[in-house]
């Protein structure tokens, strides 16, 4: 597994509930293009429409090299490739108040593009703030252990 492009500001803002591996349909040029590493996660979601999952507004760079093939808008949507009893249970659980499906990260498996993607509820202000204070906390007991020893 080669890991591509990770959204961090993703596990800033949200608790990650579940965590899912999806396929994804990409033209050539993108898949060169994500090969690169021009792909940005940040601001994207997913969104189930009509029994079909989708990713919205995940940039992926236009290949200067693919010539009239490529594909001139960068933030397409792009259709994810799930199971049919994972699309409904998907369904059943963003129907809750305050779920989301966030892309997580992208990755290679292989010579195929992977997403992994997350059920995710929202943080509060101060869950953020409790969560940056205990990540504090662990940085410098492990410091003064590192220290001590």
């Amino acid at each position: 597994m080669k890991l591509i492009a990770e959204n961090r500001q993703a596990r800033h803002e949200y608790f990650i509930e579940d965590s899912y591996q999806c396929g994804i349909v990409l033209e050539g040029s993108e898949v060169k293009s994500i090969r690169a590493g021009n792909i940005n996660l940040k601001d994207s979601f997913c969104l189930i429409a009509h029994g079909e999952v989708f990713i919205k507004n995940m940039h992926v760079a236009v290949y200067d090299k693919a010539g009239a093939y490529n594909t001139k808008n960068s933030r397409r949507d792009r259709k994810l490739l799930l199971r049919r009893a994972e699309i409904n249970k998907l369904v059943g659980k963003v129907g809750e108040k305050g779920y989301a499906l966030i892309p997580l990260e992208i990755y290679f498996e292989g010579s195929l593009v992977k997403v992994r993607m997350g059920l995710c509820k929202g943080k509060h202000t101060y869950d953020k703030k409790e969560t940056i204070k205990q990540r504090d906390i662990q940085r410098s007991t492990e410091r003064e252990i590192k220290n001590y020893v």
